[in-house]
């Protein structure tokens, strides 16, 4: 039993790196199958750190359009889908550097906007609407190492900052989130 399923698992592998291959000589149909493999988990991590399914849909476009040239350098040392995880983190990432008409509001700003949701039906913040209340630099470190499960090293290369500027990061991340959840849970 445990043979036949690593004969799958093997055939499941290289059929990946036969697409791969296909892929990078521009093969519309590797890409769409690459595509049907990995969009939804591509588009599920870059709606974490955007918090827009419109800027996360422009995410998978751009990484899959993209792929082609992209898998040019792809070296093939770990799983595809970790590889296209960072190449997807990359670009939402770059989104969050360069787009300056999102202003992070204070809580407290929510608060006295009274159109402004900022309760669940229970009258306590959502996780959700807590991740939206921090800033991208801290949403980022939260998303990326405890959502997505990269190492600390792995977050410092993806966001060009220090192992130690990741660590605190997460803590203030989770601190924030914490205030945010109590401080609704007292409204």
């Amino acid at each position: 039993m445990a043979l036949a399923r690593t004969k799958q698992e093997d055939r499941s592998d290289r059929a990946e790196s036969e697409l791969i291959a296909a892929a990078r000589q521009g093969s519309t149909d590797a890409l769409g199958e690459l595509y049907d493999r990995h969009a939804s988990r591509v588009l599920a991590m870059a709606f974490r750190l955007l918090q827009s399914t419109d800027e996360a849909e422009d995410v998978v476009h751009d990484v899959f359009v993209g792929l082609p040239e992209l898998l040019r350098r792809y070296e093939e040392r770990g799983t595809f889908a970790a590889w296209l995880k960072k190449v997807a983190a990359r670009v939402a990432l770059t989104r969050i550097l360069e787009d300056s008409r999102r202003p992070t509001i204070s809580l407290d700003e929510l608060a006295q906007h009274p159109h402004t949701p900022v309760h669940d039906v229970e009258g306590v913040m959502s996780l959700e609407q807590a991740m939206r209340s921090l800033t991208p630099s801290l949403r980022a470190v939260l998303v990326l190492k405890e959502i997505e499960g990269f190492s600390h090293a792995e977050v410092a290369r993806l966001l060009d900052i220090s192992v130690g500027a990741s660590e605190v990061r997460l803590h203030r991340a989770i601190q924030a989130l914490r205030a945010a959840l109590t401080h609704g849970d007292h409204q």
